[in-house]
């Protein structure tokens, strides 16, 4: 491609509203363009890019046998309410209706249509199994669109479901397209870390997650230094053993005068942190509950929803807290509460602890767990990088990740609810064992931008560059220069490569600062040397740059 006559432009200056590197140099280096919160255009040269991850996806999607299908993103909304998301997904859903009044959803993901496409195929054992992907749109109405293309609101996702008559058989198919991931990944020159995670609105028997590692990945991943743990936050068990030796004083009420936060009484009494004890109201599907834990840790809100089996777990609001516990925000505690205690594991260790007393600007002191009536006692905390691993002991390790691919070993789930079933080979009726599995394209070219830049723009992997080759025509007023740049170019074309010529009537500086913002692997500079015969080679990843003779160019590049 000739940059004089092609769609390219470029920012001097970063983007304010990007505050990921990614969503900034893809921006500045005009691959993409937000049209609105969440939404984003893909560019000429962006798109470009995009392809190439998508291409080496459906190879190797094709290459385990998996057929490729495209399913509508407007969907009836009955899928989603006969499997029971469309509670769920909630307002995280898209919907809408048509002029005769019928509830229709953008499609978040596509479970339940799958399972459907399969009922016209799938009536007997020997029908399985099957394997089928696409590539299609989703939308999620995020309640904060973020980080550019790592948190979206429309997003193209790769998502695949294999159909089997047992669960040996869906270990089997499982297992096939989990290879076919670390294949693809690792062809992409990626980072990652596979880890377990919670199954959320999927539900299932099993999810594994893969995570880029980079700096502004929204999940923290945990690994141990001395096994092979590796797990999201979500779903990481704490592992307890202190238990404190203190002999039990009697619970005093304390006036805390405009302190309702653990912090706020940290720094006002300089009372540690790890000898307090905060207390949270929740509503775990429509009932309110209390958790307790210690004054340094975080409430893990999936742990509750699996203690419970919940579908819904939602802070109390403002409100709620205080007709609940009679006092201001931040001053909840335990001791004589109306509704359920549920404490954390850490805390039943610990002994003359500070806690809310229910009563506006004050806290009893020297609480102990015999004040207080107990509901449930289980882990509902986050893991914290100075706990020790809970397989080992070891030291445990955090990494900040971003999601780029899921698997899921969904069980008879969905097939149970969507009405999948297939005759066995004794006649026996038998619900279908599905599988999912999810990768997101543009979360991959985010994700390698993260992991690939310099202080001067992109450093694209050639695997994904959006050309193989850039060739700079230093001056275009120099016809000596003009005609070996458009020689090169037209070399390189016949070779097979996919070439950019910059042959713009700018500056040099402009078409070198413009090439670095790019990041395609290798540059050719024709300038002064040309007349002689010698060009400029950079390769952009260690910045070396060599002289090579005009001669010799096709077997350097």
């Amino acid at each position: 491609m000739k940059l004089s006559n092609s769609y390219f432009f470029t920012k001097r200056e970063d983007v304010k509203d990007e505050e990921a590197v990614s969503g900034n140099l893809l921006v500045r280096s005009g691959m993409i363009k937000k049209a609105g919160s969440g939404i984003y255009i893909f560019l000429p040269l962006g798109l470009k890019v995009l392809r190439k991850i998508e291409n080496v996806i459906r190879e190797e999607m094709d290459g385990i046998g998996s057929q490729e299908l495209v399913m509508p993103s407007l969907l009836p909304e009955e899928y989603y309410v006969n499997s029971g998301r469309r509670y769920v997904f909630g307002e995280d859903m898209f919907s809408l209706k048509d002029r005769a009044g019928r509830n229709y959803v953008l499609g978040p993901t596509h479970e339940e249509l799958f399972a459907d496409v399969c009922k016209d195929m799938i009536h007997s054992y020997k029908d399985m199994p099957i394997s089928l992907y696409q590539m299609a749109n989703k939308y999620r109405d995020e309640t904060r669109s973020r980080y550019g293309l790592i948190r979206t609101r429309e997003f193209v996702m790769k998502d695949a479901y294999t159909f089997d008559k047992d669960l040996e058989g869906l270990d089997h198919s499982y297992q096939l397209m989990f290879d076919a991931y670390k294949r693809i990944f690792d062809r992409l020159g990626l980072n990652y870390k596979i880890v377990r995670a919670a199954t959320g609105a999927m539900g299932g028997m099993l999810s594994e997650e893969f995570q880029a590692i980079t700096d502004i990945g929204e999940d923290i991943v945990v690994t141990c230094k001395n096994c092979d743990l590796a797990t999201n936050i979500e779903i990481c068990a704490c592992h307890h053993e202190t238990k404190s030796d203190e002999k039990e004083k009697k619970y005093e009420l304390m006036h805390t005068p405009h302190c309702g936060t653990i912090e706020d009484l940290a720094n006002t009494y300089s009372i540690s942190k790890d000898k307090m004890c905060k207390t949270m109201i929740y509503k775990v599907d429509g009932e309110f509950y209390a958790f307790m834990v210690r004054g340094d840790r975080e409430i893990n809100e999936y742990k509750i929803s699996q203690l419970f089996g919940a579908k819904n777990v939602e802070l109390a609001t403002f409100s709620e807290d205080e007709e609940i516990t009679g006092a201001e925000v931040g001053f909840a505690g335990p001791i004589g509460l109306s509704i359920p205690v549920v404490v954390d594991t850490e805390v039943m260790g610990m002994k003359n602890f500070l806690v809310g007393a229910n009563k506006t600007d004050y806290h009893y002191q020297n609480a102990n767990i015999k004040d207080f009536e107990i509901y449930k006692t289980a882990d509902i905390r986050n893991v914290c990088e100075d706990d020790v691993c809970p397989v080992c002991g070891g030291e445990l390790e955090f990494k900040h990740g971003i999601e780029v691919g899921n698997t899921f070993k969904l069980g008879t789930k969905y097939s149970e609810s969507m009405d999948l079933y297939y005759t066995d080979s004794e006649n026996q009726l038998k619900p279908v064992y599905m599988g999912s599995y999810g990768i997101g394209p543009a979360r991959i070219l985010a994700s390698i931008v993260e992991q690939n830049h310099d202080e001067h723009g992109i450093i694209f992997p050639e695997i994904v560059s959006p050309y193989d080759l850039e060739i700079v025509i230093v001056d275009m007023k120099d016809t000596e220069q003009v005609r070996i740049g458009n020689e090169l170019y037209e070399l390189f074309q016949s070779k097979g490569k996919d070439v950019l010529l910059d042959d713009r009537e700018e500056r040099a500086g402009i078409k070198f600062k413009d090439s670095d913002l790019i990041g395609i692997p290798k540059r050719i500079v024709v300038g002064r040397g040309a007349s002689s015969g010698m060009v400029e080679v950079k390769t952009r990843s260690t910045g070396e740059v060599v002289e090579v003779p005009i001669s010799e160019i096709e077997s350097i590049c």
